[in-house]
């Protein structure tokens, strides 16, 4: 009875889990069919989830009406220049919040965290401002420097380094080893988890990013994807085709970066919330 139990215990689970997964997989797999349909058989009802004739060319004609290769590089250039920043400014930030002892170190650690609270759009416009005046509106350089600290990051990273013992670093520092050398031969070897999880949320967050180049791009030859994909919508018309077939692009690094991080992205969600 028991092992029937259990057996019926681990079916319904499993039924669960391919269903959620069935349920959230239907969009994309929807956003992949539209992509190859004609623009008259997109809101075709019932829907036709496997179009009769599949117009592969439409992931030709993105190009063509739009100037996608340079909005790709433009997305990939910020996206991997912010992930790397943000990587060195909130280890190191974290690693002083953590392991170093001064004076003050737990009040300022909870006023930098607080700023999550605080959301965007209230010092969106002071941020434009400053940027305007050292002249860094409409390039990348001043989006760079925006997105270069996360309060986020650090609070990440502070708790899985937490679960590191102090008496590691100790121990380093009585051989005659410096901060730095702690730093970067125990604590970062140690951190590759949280910094891989760390790297896809700033990875997936910069790249799909709207607002901010919307709002700091003015020309066409800064702009990213999301602008770009938001250039099929006209005033009396919209290439849905042409958006789904954006959008799968626009995907792929994404799936990519998930890919070859996961592993560390898992342990990382599974650790970063200990103390030790």
């Amino acid at each position: 009875m028991v092992q029937k139990k259990n057996s019926l215990t681990r079916f319904a689970q499993y039924f669960l889990l391919i269903l959620v997964s069935v349920i959230t997989l239907l969009p994309l797999v929807w956003m992949f069919s539209t992509s190859l349909k004609l623009s008259t058989e997109v809101f075709t009802n019932p829907i036709r989830w496997i179009p009769e004739v599949r117009h592969w060319d439409n992931y030709i004609k993105i190009g063509q009406k739009v100037d996608f290769a340079r909005f790709t590089w433009n997305s990939s250039k910020l996206t991997v220049l912010v992930t790397l920043i943000q990587l060195i400014t909130c280890s190191f930030a974290a690693y002083g919040f953590t392991k170093c002892t001064f004076r003050g170190r737990d009040t300022l650690f909870l006023c930098y965290v607080a700023t999550i609270a605080i959301p965007w759009q209230i010092y969106m416009l002071p941020q434009f401002i400053m940027m305007q005046k050292v002249n860094l509106v409409d390039s990348h350089l001043g989006y760079v420097l925006l997105q270069s600290f996360a309060a986020f990051g650090v609070f990440l990273l502070r708790q899985f380094y937490q679960s590191i013992p102090n008496e590691l670093l100790e121990a380093a520092r009585i051989d005659g080893l410096s901060e730095y050398g702690a730093y970067f031969r125990i604590v970062l070897p140690l951190a590759k988890p949280a910094m891989a999880t760390l790297a896809i949320f700033t990875f997936v967050t910069i790249w799909n990013d709207y607002m901010g180049p919307m709002i700091y791009f003015n020309s066409e030859r800064n702009k990213t994807i999301p602008l770009g994909i938001r250039m099929f919508v006209g005033q009396y018309s919209t290439d849905y085709q042409l958006i789904m077939a954006a959008s799968v692009l626009s995907l792929i690094p994404v799936l990519i970066v998930y890919v070859f991080c996961q592993r560390y992205f898992v342990q990382g969600i599974a650790t970063s919330g200990l103390k030790g």
